[in-house]
């Protein structure tokens, strides 16, 4: 199982960041886009480490055209020397249309044509084969000398796919190379949601799952003391109410039963009443959607009996500030 660490946000920090990710064990660094590019951290990172992987998760795929995200990702993973991975991930509709102003339309069959329109450039580019890519959403269908990357020995970045419905799920396991679940699931919808439409993809495309990597961010409350780990909690309960007060994480609630947890709160977020969420969120939820380790030191065991057996790679942000005792988490979960 791989593990992999948070890059953070404000750019002065990556490069410290990075060095401690790849110090204490962890296999990737990830950058999120948020309220800040998502790539420049890859890049910083990657001149600041020599093994750590790097990875968007996740890039807005549709706030972008599939060449400038070929060129980007390209570039990134000859300089990181084959080390990018390209998650990309939908946003919904009203960030795509009103914040980045452009269209959105069928999401999931839009992020496949996408992904197959970047293998196309790029086998323009690592293959030479003409490029002659018309779909319904998007068309290259030219390619020159001038525009055609010359450093191509370390191939194309692999591909990952964010999601949570089942459609979306399924094109991962169709067209890319892995897909990234939200934090926001719990292993009952792993096990009879995401891996049933990631197989149905596969076998679509006729792969194997051996090829594929369900890749998995856990919601952790744990903290190397009392107080730490009371201060876990809460923040983990208020960041469960937020994403259970969105519509597009309602069919994570109602495998359980829970659905109208989402109305009610979001409700609350309807009339501003933001601090009253987490009051919303019982024990139970809680502790169907994070992991719970008020020992820091069974964190890994814990973990490990939720994932072990559904999840390839997991994304953890711990509140664990001692180094060492960390990092001995990180090696029982790479070992498993």
């Amino acid at each position: 199982m791989k593990v992999d660490g948070i890059l953070p946000f404000a750019l002065p920090q990556v490069a410290g960041r990075a060095r401690d990710l790849e110090r204490l064990g962890f296999d990737a660094g990830l950058s999120a886009e948020v309220a800040n590019d998502p790539f420049l951290p890859i890049l910083l990172a990657a001149e600041h480490t020599e093994r750590l992987e790097l990875m968007t998760s996740i890039a807005v795929a549709f706030a972008r055209s599939p060449m400038t995200l070929a060129q980007t990702a390209h570039d990134l993973n000859a300089y990181a020397k084959g080390r990018f991975v390209l998650g990309l991930g939908s946003q919904v509709r009203a960030h795509v249309t009103r914040r980045f102003s452009m269209p959105w339309s069928h999401p999931a069959a839009r992020m496949r044509e996408l992904i197959l329109a970047l293998r196309a450039i790029w086998a323009s580019w690592y293959e030479g084969e003409k490029l002659d890519f018309q779909g319904e959403f998007y068309t290259h269908t030219l390619m020159t000398p001038m525009f055609t990357p010359g450093n191509v020995e370390h191939g194309p970045p692999r591909v990952t796919v964010a999601g949570v419905n089942p459609r979306m799920t399924e094109v991962a396991g169709e067209v890319a190379d892995g897909f990234v679940a939200h934090g926001f699931t719990t292993e009952r919808y792993l096990r009879e949601v995401t891996l049933p439409a990631i197989e149905r993809g596969l076998a679509k495309a006729g792969r194997a799952r051996s090829s594929f990597a369900l890749c998995c961010p856990v919601f952790l409350v744990t903290g190397d003391d009392e107080r730490a780990f009371v201060a876990s909690r809460d923040a983990v309960r208020a960041q469960i109410a937020f994403y259970a007060s969105t519509p597009a994480y309602r069919p994570v609630l109602e495998l359980h039963g829970w659905g109208e947890l989402q109305t009610e709160l979001n409700d609350l977020t309807r009339r501003g009443a933001w601090g009253e969420m987490a009051g919303r969120v019982s024990d139970e939820v809680l502790e169907t959607i994070a992991v719970v380790a008020p020992d820091p030191d069974r964190l890994a065991e814990r973990v490990l009996a939720r994932c072990a057996g559904i999840v390839d790679r997991l994304a953890l942000t711990a509140a664990i500030s001692d180094p060492e005792r960390l990092s001995a988490q990180i090696r029982l979960l790479r070992a498993a």
